[in-house]
């Protein structure tokens, strides 16, 4: 079975991002079309980029880097859990993607965005070309949660809605389909 990781991008205290992060691995495992693995970036707490050579040569110095590296190389698909600040994303998940190179090759990458009106997606749009130019593919399906406060009960739970729960069965679909697809070229 793939592998599938999902990356909680927030480390904000009180973050939604773990609710909803939560109900999404939930899904994802009902959806049983994925092994499914959860990298909570608060909990993997990657310093500043702290490696001396570029990504790319693999020549990691830092255990936390080749921990890192071992995850995401291991995986057959990504989905990231972002919110949006400032009409795009962390600082955390940039920092986290920029700390590898080769292991996001030829691997597909859906959004789970949370925000107000926008509902992330601007964060989700400023992602495509950061995991385009890493050889990645963006799935164009996505789970846009708009005004996610109102989906978050009194207990920290996320109560999804019906567009909601059919958006993660559409996304995880595709994501399947592409990961299937682009199996040859990381076998290559």
């Amino acid at each position: 079975m793939a592998k599938l990781t999902v990356i909680i991008a927030s480390t904000r205290p009180g973050r939604a991002g773990l609710p909803i992060g939560e109900w999404f691995v939930r899904s994802a495992k009902a959806h049983g079309g994925f092994e499914v693995e959860v990298v909570d970036l608060a909990e993997l707490a990657l310093p500043l980029m702290d490696e001396p050579n570029h990504p790319r040569l693999q020549r990691y110095e830092h255990d936390h880097t080749k921990a890192w590296s071992a995850v995401i190389d291991a995986t057959d698909a990504v989905v990231v859990v972002t919110p949006e600040y400032n009409h795009s994303y962390t600082a955390p998940l940039k920092n986290a993607i920029d700390y590898l190179h080769n292991e996001w090759k030829y691997k597909p990458v859906g959004f789970v965005s949370y925000g107000g009106v926008a509902a992330g997606t601007r964060a989700v749009q400023a992602l495509k070309p950061v995991f385009d130019v890493l050889k990645a593919t963006p799935v164009t399906e996505a789970v846009n949660i708009p005004f996610h406060a109102q989906f978050i009960d009194e207990d920290g739970v996320l109560q999804a809605n019906e567009v909601m729960e059919e958006a993660v069965v559409l996304m995880l679909e595709e994501l399947r389909r592409v990961e299937t697809a682009l199996r040859p070229l990381r076998a290559a």
